[in-house]
């Protein structure tokens, strides 16, 4: 719904008759543009045109109108350099600077697109009584503490006061998808939102813009960042994490990193580094992150294409001593070493290891069982948990795996699990699967002829599949089934719906056709 704000006009008389009242209407639509709208009362045509009694300001970022309204013979007024028409209506200019942080706050969070004021527990606070004086956006913005102003076109910050007066209890800033090109105008954004723990700005064109110090420090209580698909450099990435005293959560995807440089100041605090879809294929790169980020908990580099992990073990217990869970989907890993070298990791409990060119050529089954007989120390494998008897399935299958490989090609995993259970035996190879075809013996008087019959078809089947075999039409014929292997007689197959698997018959086992007598 647009904003509207109304302006009293009074017509001078003419000849000494009485004022009488008009209006001129602004409505700010949808994308912050203005649009005026004359009503005018009857009056009679002797009248002079109106003069404008109010005055007031307005800017693009809160809905009040900026600058000094006034009236003509041809134009009633303007804002933001636009005309408004004595006989109609005309749209203002673009604004040439593009959309800011407030313009977009208070339309999305006016009383008309947000009406409900739903209490503290839903995360909608009452607007601060604090507002600068005057503020348009007082009393009447809905503000939750989890913002979300994606896809909005928004550029700029605008008024600083306002961000603040309304922000305060903020906690979560969506900016993803916005045109935020210049470090300078987020910083205007975050400094003044001061309880800000979660800022998104994904996909935001942050390509080559240069991140002064000065502009980082605004970043200092952001202890979640999101700069998914920005192009950000790792410069400006090295200068946020040491500005940001207490970051907890790094999000860097698709920003085209093929490698990394190392910061001589770590980032203590960092337990989440997610990473996937760069293009970093070389160890010494991931090397770098241990030294920057010590107690780093969950490594995600999923898509990066990662050809091998070249450190020995002493070394990797000491490079990743907290690292918990590590996502390595589509690396180029291609070595059962490598899988061997997770288990340096001390505190290592969940691996995802999907789509390596390692696992190709296994089955499903084959896959699961051999990752998890390789890492005795991990709870949760490509996000299911292993349990205690399929470890142990796993493990049995291992060993029964390589029974037949070279003793200079078998896995030292080999050695320790044979350790544990013994140099098994191979499993017995039982087929459970029910019967689909038997071989049988057909008798019809004196003929005998060994037919080979399906077990899931019927026995009105049967009848058609012998009528060449005995000479005898359907109609002219009984079936009797005589099991070789049981003591009693003949059994009729007199019910033409039934199926003859249900009669057990195994190959050797006998058919009589006995013609039917008129």
């Amino acid at each position: 719904m647009p904003s509207v704000i109304h302006l009293r006009l009074h017509r001078a008389a003419a000849g000494g008759q009485t004022p009488s009242l008009s209006a001129v209407t602004l409505i700010e639509g949808s994308r912050g543009q203005h649009f005026f709208w004359r009503r005018l009362s009857a009056q009679p045509a002797t009248l002079e045109p109106p003069v404008l009694t109010e005055t007031t300001t307005a800017s693009s970022d809160t809905g009040q109108i900026k600058g000094n309204v006034s009236s003509g013979p041809a134009e009633v007024g303007s804002a933001e350099g636009g005309l408004f028409q004595q006989g109609g209506a005309m749209e203002p200019p673009e604004d040439m600077e593009g959309r800011s942080f407030v313009q977009v706050m208070s339309e999305k969070y006016s009383p008309e697109n947000f009406p409900l004021r739903r209490g503290p527990g839903m995360g909608v606070v009452v607007v601060p009584t604090v507002a600068p004086q005057g503020s348009p956006m007082k009393d009447r913005l809905n503000l939750p503490s989890i913002l979300v102003l994606n896809s909005c076109g928004i550029s700029r910050a605008g008024d600083q006061a306002e961000i603040a007066a309304f922000c305060a209890h903020v906690i979560e800033l969506d900016l993803s998808h916005n045109k935020l090109q210049d470090w300078h105008e987020i910083s205007k954004i975050v400094s003044n939102i001061p309880n800000l723990e979660f800022l998104n700005l994904s996909s935001n064109p942050l390509a080559g813009m240069t991140l002064e110090p000065r502009c980082a420090e605004a970043f200092s209580r952001v202890r979640r960042l999101v700069l998914n698909n920005t192009q950000v450099s790792w410069d400006t990435v090295l200068l946020l994490t040491r500005e940001i005293p207490e970051l907890e959560e790094l999000f860097l995807c698709l920003n085209e990193y093929s490698s990394v440089s190392a910061s001589s100041v770590v980032c203590p605090t960092l337990r989440l580094l997610h990473i996937t879809d760069n293009s970093l294929k070389d160890w010494t790169e991931v090397r770098k992150f241990g030294s920057m980020y010590p107690s780093l908990d969950t490594l995600i580099m999923a898509n990066n294409n990662l050809a091998s992990i070249q450190d020995n073990k002493d070394i990797l217990r000491r490079l990743f001593p907290n690292l918990r869970s590590i996502n390595l989907h589509n690396s180029g890993l291609n070595r059962w070493d490598d899988i061997e070298k997770l288990n340096f990791f001390p505190k290592l409990e969940e691996v995802r290891l999907q789509g390596i060119p390692l696992l190709q050529t296994y089955t499903n089954v084959e896959r699961r069982s051999l990752m998890i007989a390789h890492l005795p120390s991990i709870s949760t494998l490509n996000g299911s948990v292993v349990s205690d008897s399929e470890r142990e399935d796993a493990e049995r299958f291992f060993i029964r795996y390589h029974l037949d490989y070279p003793e200079e090609e078998l896995p030292y995993r080999y050695h320790s699990l044979v350790t544990k259970y013994g140099k098994l035996e191979p499993l017995a190879e039982i087929d459970l699967r029910p019967r689909c075809r038997a071989q049988v013996e057909v008798h019809c008087e004196e003929k005998v002829q060994q037919v080979n019959i399906r077990l899931d078809q019927t026995v009105a089947e049967l009848k058609k599949q012998l009528t060449t075999v005995v000479q005898l039409s359907t109609n002219n014929m009984r079936l009797y089934y005589i099991d070789k292997c049981s003591a009693f007689g003949p059994e009729e197959m007199k019910y033409n719906t039934r199926a003859l698997h249900s009669y057990s018959i195994q190959d050797g086992d006998e058919i009589l056709v006995v013609p039917k007598t008129k």
